[in-house]
């Protein structure tokens, strides 16, 4: 009679053993794959279970790191500086580089690591799991293996069908969405890849050529094919998304915008000014926790029913501007960083928050969490590294004019 099959928790944790063990080298891909395939099959319950056991089995040694601190206090040299970096490093860290040995690995990681975040909500105490992911993954992931792609209509469909899989700021319709967001005349998508994970998007950002700067989102998304090329003096960034979960604090995003600003540049040397469309996702939660009276009075008119009504647009006007101005020239998060993760993200960048747009956005999802408020950060070539270095060193959120006004009324 044939022996019954052992369950994949056990055979993914048997296959990390072995992977630790003394193996040759073609023998370490072999197991890696075992073990990646057990993964694969395990549940919810199952992963928390691997995870712990990843934390508790393939930590440090700790009379290890006791022996190699005495030898560099005795001596710190550089020599007894090595052998004590080596033995504070988790062996789960070894671990996960011999996965990685595997074929396709590095996305299967990828994705595993986005199960432990979300089993760390269950279990906050794998946290050291997701610091030594963190720090492969941001090696792994390092801008110089990067590269940039337009991507146009004639992209492999596997490509396209993850932009529309991916889109998560303004969702896709489908394909003859996603075909508009990719016209010729007066749009552009690019998009960057790793060669480890092929055709899998890992941050991409839509692009409108517009004249002037636009103050709402719904004229580009439902504006006709331009059947010739538009004369354009100003690019807009108007959807940023990252791809993969698991790549949570890998930034990529900084480096994408500045290199398809210079492209853009060099390809069509009459635009002059570069501009995002944002989205203000964290407004509507800080509103809801002010407890002055100029916030509380805002908060009840925006219960009403004023999208509906343009007299009380008009009017209501100049109290979201000064309120949403406070939002995102003071509020803070912890750490002294802007409240507002989109602000973060562009203000670290060498961008400054430029022009409030309200309304902007009507979309059911921007009315719960912005009151469809949206914000033009502005992307000035010669001023972008004196404003990250500000922005770093000081916390300088650089703003224009409009932002100055409103946050004095």
């Amino acid at each position: 009679m044939q022996a019954l099959a052992r369950p994949a928790s056990e055979r993914a944790r048997v296959a990390c053993t072995v992977l630790m063990g003394r193996i040759g080298d073609a023998a370490r891909v072999a197991v890696a794959e075992q073990a990646l395939s057990a993964y694969a099959e395990l549940d919810a319950d199952q992963r928390l279970a691997f995870f712990r056991s990843m934390r508790d089995d393939h930590g440090v040694d700790p009379q290890a790191i006791r022996e190699a601190y005495a030898a560099w206090d005795k001596a710190p040299d550089a020599a007894a500086v090595a052998d004590l970096f080596r033995v504070v490093e988790p062996a789960r860290q070894t671990l996960l580089r011999r996965l990685n040995l595997a074929p396709g690995a590095t996305l299967q990681l990828v994705r595993m690591r986005q199960d432990l975040l979300a089993a760390m909500r269950a279990d906050p105490g794998l946290a050291p799991i997701d610091q030594d992911f963190a720090h492969l993954l941001a090696s792994w992931f390092n801008r110089g293996f990067l590269t940039m792609r337009r991507i146009d209509w004639n992209a492999p469909a596997a490509i396209l069908e993850k932009l529309i899989e991916y889109e998560s700021v303004h969702r896709m319709e489908g394909w003859g969405d996603l075909k508009r967001r990719l016209a010729e005349n007066d749009r552009r998508l690019y998009a960057f890849f790793h060669p480890a994970t092929g055709d899998e998007p890992l941050i991409f950002v839509e692009v409108a050529l517009t004249q002037g700067m636009p103050d709402a989102i719904g004229p580009i998304l439902t504006a006709p094919e331009a059947k010739l090329p538009e004369p354009a003096d100003t690019a807009v960034f108007y959807s940023i998304n990252n791809s993969l979960a698991g790549l949570k604090g890998v930034s990529f995003g900084n480096f994408l915008i500045k290199q398809v600003v210079a492209v853009l540049k060099a390809e069509l040397p009459e635009l002059k000014t570069f501009v995002t469309l944002s989205p203000v996702p964290g407004f509507a939660a800080w509103l809801a926790a002010q407890t002055d009276a100029p916030a509380t009075e805002l908060r009840t008119a925006l219960a009403g029913d004023w999208p509906s009504n343009p007299g009380a647009v008009v009017a209501l006007r100049p109290q979201v501007m000064a309120v949403a101005a406070r939002y995102i020239l003071q509020a803070r998060a912890r750490g002294g960083q802007p409240a507002d993760p989109v602000a973060r993200f562009h203000l670290g960048n060498g961008a400054a928050a430029h022009r409030l747009n309200w309304p902007a956005d009507l979309s059911a999802s921007a009315q719960k969490t912005a009151h469809g408020l949206m914000i033009n950060y502005l992307y000035e070539l010669d001023r972008i590294e004196d404003r990250h270095e500000a922005f770093i060193r000081d916390g300088t959120v650089a703003h224009g004019p409009q932002l100055a006004e409103a946050l004095k009324g």
